[in-house]
């Protein structure tokens, strides 16, 4: 992704708001919407499950675009043809003519593909073997790919050129992350002429601020967007360009993922840089949480699982718990409590926090580690486990499988975030049973009820993570108040229809102010 200089975060203390409570095995709510109040959306994004994704992106638009589909809104879907997705989805089949698109004065063809026509969302893929043909989503070992301006900016030019074709019942175009930034900008620009695109309404989603698309000033002519546009009210920003900011300029609404967040962007401690912007945009940014697929994460019906279980019968649970031991060398020690993370193992998760907090010295507990990263995490955890391997234990070959039994089988999650726009793992650790422990920011505190459903703390120090986590353990020795912890935690719903209804209602919004602007 495009790099940045985050800013240290916001370290409010707050509330955290409570969910309505209901158990897992009932039908999970869905969205209503009546067909006269139907809007097409048009989601543009670099990542989508189950195609390709690097993290939270592609499984946040995928769930929102599918719970929307089902609803009855015409649902349409653009993303890149990497390479990942050839090799991945073989079904998909070309479609329409050839795309000819003007980039900075270059001409580029481009061909479009689509899965087969079928439930859910339709999902389009730009075809540009010398952009998209790699290993890669945005780079490879040796960092970002240098072109990555020119890649996402012919991305963006090309969804929209083949929109009419594809989808004419658009009426709102939905960019995701600083990939698609630039379609905002070429919308009100180059095709701005145009009676289709004028009407259309623009939300620009962050998903994550610590990606904008910083790139050199000159990157601006080779995107063939208007110099006059490199001014400290659109693009400028400290002497670079910045896709992101730009986008906030064209865009009747901007959202983020939690309403916590949405109030951090603008705050000096946690607007990476872009406070003032998001500031600026007054009512017409706002957070809304993310959701997750209540059927895919639900222990009672989980074929991953050693043992199925509800929050009435926590019997598998515990076959669970007994099992990820077993597969991890660890003790197999059932009053023992087992804390799970799962994460991207980088700064922002919280790592140098479990790594300072004496996990060893704390209690008795035991620790297992899955994701990938940053190696001097792995190194460090690498001879954490060596040290006891009996209670610690780490798995660098990430999987969803993996991920789905460490849930199910360990008491409590770790989740001491520097900044969390939303957080999805905590969503699911709730659902099978394992209470989060937590930093009390973004989403994770938007979606964890303190004392309820899991343990929020403050301050970004390994004490009051070591602090969290004996709290943790303390109540996890009183049998009765852990199983009405787990008990809260999975009473918790964290499906996409409340989510998408309020989506919903900012589309109505963003059309509106459209309307007003025409």
């Amino acid at each position: 992704m495009g790099a940045t200089t985050p800013a240290p975060k916001s370290r409010r203390r707050s509330h955290a708001a409570a969910h309505p409570q209901r158990s897992a095995a009932a039908a999970a709510p869905r969205l209503q919407v009546a067909p006269a109040e139907r809007i097409g959306v048009a989601h543009l994004t670099a990542e989508y499950w189950p195609f390709a994704r690097t993290g939270g992106l592609g499984e946040a638009v995928s769930g929102l675009a599918t719970c929307q589909a089902a609803a009855g809104l015409p649902t349409t879907v653009i993303m890149p043809l990497y390479q990942l997705v050839r090799e991945t989805t073989p079904s998909l089949e070309r479609t329409g003519s050839p795309l000819t698109i003007t980039l900075g004065g270059h001409t580029e063809r481009a061909w479009l593909y689509r899965t087969p026509p079928g439930g859910g969302p339709q999902v389009f893929f730009i075809e540009h073997p010398d952009f998209f043909d790699r290993a890669g989503i945005y780079g490879d070992n040796g960092g970002d790919y240098p072109d990555n301006a020119r890649r996402f900016a012919f991305f963006c030019l090309a969804a929209l050129t083949a929109l009419p074709e594809i989808a004419p019942d658009t009426q709102v175009l939905h960019s995701h992350d600083w990939h698609t930034a630039l379609a905002p900008v070429y919308l009100r620009t180059a095709f701005s002429g145009e009676p289709f695109y004028k009407r259309l309404a623009v939300v620009m989603s962050v998903h994550n601020a610590g990606f904008q698309g910083h790139f050199p000033p000159d990157t601006m002519a080779q995107l063939g967007l208007p110099v006059e546009l490199y001014n400290v009210d659109v693009f400028e920003w400290y002497g670079r360009m910045n896709a992101l900011k730009g986008a906030l300029a064209f865009s009747d609404v901007a959202v983020t993922v939690s309403p916590t967040h949405a109030k951090e962007l603008c705050t000096p401690e946690g607007g990476f840089g872009l406070h003032d912007r998001f500031g600026a945009l007054g009512d017409r940014l706002v957070g809304i949480l993310n959701g997750i697929d209540p059927d895919l994460w639900n222990p009672e019906t989980d074929s991953e699982l050693t043992g199925n279980y509800s929050d009435e019968d926590l019997s598998g649970k515990r076959r669970c718990k007994t099992a990820l031991q077993r597969a991890y060398g660890l003790a197999q020690r059932g009053h023992t409590p087992l804390f799970g993370m799962s994460a991207r193992m980088v700064a922002q998760k919280g790592l140098d926090l479990v790594l300072g907090a004496d996990l060893l010295g704390t209690s008795d507990a035991q620790f297992i580690f899955l994701g990938a990263g940053e190696h001097r995490y792995h190194e460090a955890l690498g001879n954490l486990a060596a040290a006891a391997p009996d209670r610690v234990a780490v798995e660098f070959m990430f999987t969803d499988r993996l991920e789905h039994r460490l849930l199910a089988g360990a008491d409590a999650l770790l989740m001491p975030s520097l900044y969390e726009p939303c957080g999805l793992t905590q969503m699911r650790a709730q659902h099978y049973g394992a209470v989060p422990v937590a930093r009390r920011v973004g989403g994770l505190r938007d979606s964890i009820v303190d004392g309820v459903s899991g343990f929020l703390f403050d301050e970004y120090t390994p004490a009051a993570l070591a602090q969290a986590i004996r709290q943790a353990v303390e109540c996890y020795a009183d049998r009765t108040a852990w199983r009405k912890l787990v008990r809260g935690a999975m009473a918790q719903q964290f499906g996409w229809h409340r989510s998408a209804e309020q989506y919903l209602a900012l589309y109505a919004r963003a059309l509106a102010l459209r309307s007003a602007s025409t």
